[in-house]
């Protein structure tokens, strides 16, 4: 299994910024001229095409030109690589049908990171909440060790990379052996009251088959604030000291509202996986969702994409079952009967005409959902009973609870968050099966 850890870094404090950002433009040269001899040179086959056919002719390119045996040989070789993770993400968005141009020529401003592999970078002095990792050619760049490596798990790759906002960050690709992660439980053992599905709503940005919601998150302070920023940065120069600096404020803010969303989804994702044995999610096409009518821009500040990316690898932490299922009609169907029903968005509630059952929409989604998930796990689909009308969402008579965003503060949990049934649904068994 492989996953990151991010460090804030601070070059500046053992003075090599500068060297940082020459091997980075060093960097940024070497995959331009990857590029070039890609797209225009007659070489031949047997020495570009791929990657690794391509990292052979790096040992001409020193002897040509010595500014590449400058840096680090192992990362010379992932720029070279880089180029062509590009260009197979570029293959694969063409034949999904997307229509792409090429890549491009990249600018000092567009090429800011670059990646050791293997070697040449050392962890050192992790005792506190500050350390050094140790780079070839470069040397020592101070880090926040804001939390320990785990020790199951080994550095693959480290990541040196400016953002836009001018702060240094080191990234470490983590390996973690399949063998020292926790066991996930037996499938034909699991207990369905410790699976939920989860529908990522409208109203909420989760609602789960136990009753339980969470609120979205609020940004829009923050993205008042962007507007602000944004408007001054029209008004400045472009390319004057005035513009960049203004530039920088306005990468801030995205930056705190991306920040913001990524610590409420780890918090959420963390609760959900320590919580339960399986969890089940719909598996939505988000690239078509944000081209479709509606407000895209809410679509993708949910991140829902991201959020079922930390499922998946969280689950494999926590040892968690993580299982992805097809959403079509899991709104219209009836959870109790199957029966379809077509609902516009602004119907909020759920009302058979065949069995009569009346639930709030998003629960009868993740109820479908649960249903679907435990069929993929091969468990059947949980029974249900509907006992009276009640919405979902209300939180009078201990039905359900709903969450404010706010008050998921504590990583790994959810503080105020209980687990309840909705009594519109009360899950017996699974022993009814397709």
């Amino acid at each position: 299994m492989w996953y990151d850890y991010r460090f804030r870094a601070y070059p500046d404090r053992t003075g090599v910024t500068a060297e940082a950002e020459r091997h980075i433009d060093i960097h940024r040269q070497a995959y331009n001229h990857t590029r070039y001899e890609y797209n225009v040179l007659d070489i031949d086959e047997d020495n570009i095409g791929s990657a690794y056919q391509h990292q052979k002719r790096l040992t001409e390119w020193k002897d040509e030109w010595p500014v590449f045996s400058e840096v680090h040989s192992k990362a010379l070789q992932k720029t070279v690589e880089r180029f062509y993770d590009n260009l197979s993400n570029l293959s694969k968005k063409k034949q999904n049908g997307h229509k792409v141009g090429w890549l491009k020529w990249k600018s000092s401003k567009e090429y800011q990171s670059m990646t050791y592999s293997q070697s040449g970078f050392e962890l050192k002095n992790t005792s506190g909440r500050t350390a050094t990792i140790w780079l070839s050619k470069i040397g020592g760049i101070p880090i926040r060790y804001h939390r320990e490596i785990p020790d199951n798990a080994t550095i693959k790759e480290v990541t040196l990379k400016k953002e836009t906002t001018g702060e240094w960050y080191v990234t470490f690709g983590l390996e973690v052996e399949d063998a020292t992660l926790p066991e996930k439980p037996d499938i034909d053992g699991l207990d369905v009251e410790d699976c939920v599905g989860i529908d990522l709503g409208i109203n909420n940005y989760i609602y789960t088959s136990d009753g339980d919601s969470v609120d979205w998150l609020d940004v829009s302070d923050e993205y008042e604030r962007l507007r602000r920023e944004q408007r001054n940065l029209s008004q400045k120069e472009h390319g004057s000291n005035n513009w960049e600096k203004q530039r920088r404020e306005v990468a801030k803010v995205k930056r705190r509202i991306k920040r913001k969303v990524e610590d409420f989804q780890h918090k959420l994702t963390t609760w959900l996986v320590k919580t339960y044995d399986a969890v089940l999610v719909e598996d939505l096409n988000i690239a078509g969702m944000l081209q479709s009518d509606g407000n895209s821009r809410n679509k993708q500040d949910a991140a829902w994409r991201g959020f079922i990316e930390m499922l998946e690898y969280k689950g494999d932490l926590h040892g968690t079952h993580v299982v992805q299922v097809n959403p079509a009609g899991t709104t219209k169907e009836c959870a109790e009967c199957g029966v379809e029903t077509e609902k516009p968005l602004w119907v909020r509630e759920h009302s058979c005409p065949s069995c009569g059952f009346e639930v709030d929409r998003d629960a009868n989604a993740s109820y479908n959902i649960l249903s679907r998930g435990l069929q993929e796990l091969g468990l059947g689909q949980a029974e249900v009973t509907p006992v009276e009308t009640a919405t979902a969402v209300e939180t009078d008579g201990g039905r359900s609870s709903s969450v404010p965003a706010s008050r998921v503060v504590e990583t790994g949990s959810l503080g105020v968050v209980r687990k309840t049934k909705s009594s519109a649904m009360t899950r017996r068994s699974a022993s009814r099966t397709t």
